[in-house]
């Protein structure tokens, strides 16, 4: 019989009395440590990724069948998208554990993309969530876009009393992703992880030579926006 601690918990270093010592002779934890924990969590990653696709397996099986309507048609879509999502950034984790991953821009249509982002926690919010866009192209991973926006919406929508408004336009030679909420603005509300959240963004934008703005904006609350070299579209 296996035990579940066994198959579940990390390797624990201070369990294994294997060490060697550097030339110093301070005592380290041993390769073989280290292989274990890389080894249980590669596993880990790998069970992870095998139930996301269970889940979108059974849900794609349940969009086409007959017995449903379109609006619940349509949040199993989203939930079918919410997880591929979630499927790319694993990749991604597993991807860069191996060695550094260059960044690998793409020519992404903002509008189109934040737009299905703000689909799907329409149908899962009870507040009211606008979006207005016009055509926005920029050259940036189609991973670090979706991260980007999710953490500002989340904020937003954590934060908002009762509404959001998300606009995706070209100002000059910038493509800006603009979040505005009605809460009680920026740094005024409950602790969270807002500010892991920005930073996140930040650090994301940054790396495509994008800059975010923090202001207060019409709504009352605040409006954070995510400018990126524009890039035309066809």
């Amino acid at each position: 019989m296996i035990s579940a601690t066994a198959r579940s918990s990390p390797p624990q270093a201070s369990a294994r009395a294997g060490r060697v010592a550097d030339p110093t002779g301070t005592p380290q934890a041993s390769l073989l440590d280290t292989d274990d924990a890389r080894l249980w969590r590669r596993r880990v990653r790998h069970d992870i990724r095998h139930e996301l696709g269970t889940i979108i397996m059974l849900a794609s099986a349940v969009a086409v069948s007959d017995d449903i309507g379109p609006v619940s048609r349509e949040r199993v879509e989203a939930l079918i998208g919410e997880t591929r999502w979630l499927d790319h950034l694993l990749r991604q984790l597993e991807a860069e554990e191996e060695g550094p991953v260059p960044a690998g821009p793409e020519r992404v249509p903002v509008d189109r993309l934040v737009g299905e982002i703000v689909a799907g926690l329409r149908l899962s919010s009870p507040r009211r969530i606008s979006y207005a866009a016009d055509p926005a192209w920029a050259h940036i991973d189609p991973l670090a876009l979706w991260r980007a926006v999710r953490n500002v919406l989340d904020n937003a929508h954590r934060i908002a009393r009762d509404h959001v408004e998300v606009r995706v336009g070209v100002e000059a030679d910038w493509t800006v992703v603009q979040i505005d909420d009605d809460g009680p603005g920026f740094g005024a509300g409950p602790s969270g992880l807002a500010s892991l959240g920005l930073g996140i963004v930040s650090d994301l934008v940054a790396e495509y030579d994008g800059l975010i703005e923090i202001r207060g904006c019409e709504l009352g609350g605040a409006r954070v926006r995510i400018l990126l070299p524009s890039s035309e579209g066809p």
